[in-house]
């Protein structure tokens, strides 16, 4: 069978199957993540709080299904991508090269009578909680510098309320790039195959179970526990790319798992103490620990070429001595 480049779950057609991992994957993802951390990256992010919040964080994706129906239809989508084994959107067009927007992406599905609420966005989640954290990290700068140099009492006391906000924000932003990444760690989220083996041909006759819940959640809960998974996170990579390509290998990757984990559920690895299934559950969220790890510290050494406020300043600017006050604070 030749391996799908990206495929993924129909969170529209399954929406209790939506939630790749639970709640104990996604937090061992962020924890793991989190005390990965190089030393480049701001200390606050390598305390045991924020450690421990970006683990419960990295579940609200999630936890605010259910919000309501415009809610839960414009987000669901974005935990997944369908693709078919040669690489096609539901069958349809080709999913390389990524579209440069979602919109670009919107066009070319519906010109196959397609439309990304059914076949997933998956990557575009990825990356726009990548740009969004380049974005904080940047203020995150500017504000601390310019706390530290201002001399009015007024503006450095707001200045210092800021970088605190900004602070929050960075978790929030992790906890939400960390619960897509982990997303993309799932073999069952990247495979049309994502609940079972369906109505495909099937000559190696695996499962047509409804495997997908059992495994990422009750699985996972059981068997698997933090300390291991922080053990396998792999060293520290850059991929030295954009976000974009980083994000369509990290998923690709993920989609060669797909025959492996049927395969390992067709001779009873995935039972709940059976070490091939630990090794395995154990292997993908260590994956997840590591890409967002990784994702994190690109972030963060990204945000010195960013820019931040009105009138937009350069960060770069702004740490070679410009004054960023009245962009921070906004002159309207």
């Amino acid at each position: 069978m030749k391996a799908p480049l990206i495929v993924a779950l129909v969170v529209a057609l399954a929406p209790a199957q939506a939630l790749a991992w639970g709640a104990m994957g996604h937090r061992i993802v962020g924890e793991a993540a989190m005390r990965a951390l190089p030393g480049e990256v701001p200390a606050f992010l390598r305390t045991p709080a924020a450690v421990r919040d970006v683990g419960e964080l990295s579940r609200e994706q999630d936890r605010s299904k259910g919000a309501g129906r415009i809610h839960d239809h414009n987000r669901d989508a974005g935990h997944f991508l369908d693709l078919d084994e040669d690489g096609k959107l539901l069958g349809g067009p080709s999913f390389l090269p990524l579209p440069a927007t979602r919109a670009d992406y919107e066009k070319g599905l519906q010109a196959a009578g397609l439309d990304s609420w059914k076949a997933g966005y998956l990557p575009y989640s990825i990356i726009d909680q990548h740009q969004q954290l380049t974005k904080d990290f940047a203020y995150w700068q500017a504000v601390k510098v310019a706390a530290s140099r201002e001399k009015n009492r007024e503006r450095r006391a707001w200045l210092n309320r800021d970088l605190v906000r900004r602070e929050a924000q960075i978790l929030q932003t992790i906890g939400n790039l960390s619960h897509f990444v982990g997303d993309g760690a799932q073999p069952l989220h990247v495979t049309v195959h994502y609940n079972g083996w369906g109505e495909y041909p099937n000559p190696q006759g695996y499962t047509t179970a409804r495997v997908h819940g059992p495994f990422e959640s009750e699985f996972v809960f059981n068997n698997i526990k933090l300390a291991a998974v922080s053990a396998k996170v792999a060293p520290l990579r850059s991929c030295d790319c954009p976000i974009e390509k980083r994000t369509v290998n990290y998923l690709s990757d993920t989609a060669t798992q797909v025959i492996p984990f049927y395969e390992l559920e067709k001779t009873g690895g995935i039972r709940s103490g059976d070490g091939r299934g630990i090794t395995f559950a154990t292997d993908r969220l260590a994956v997840g620990a590591s890409e967002l790890r990784d994702m994190v510290v690109s972030a963060w050494r990204a945000s010195g070429n960013a820019t931040v406020g009105w009138p937009v300043l350069r960060v770069q600017d702004v740490l070679a001595g410009k004054d960023p006050y009245d962009s921070l604070y906004g002159k309207d």
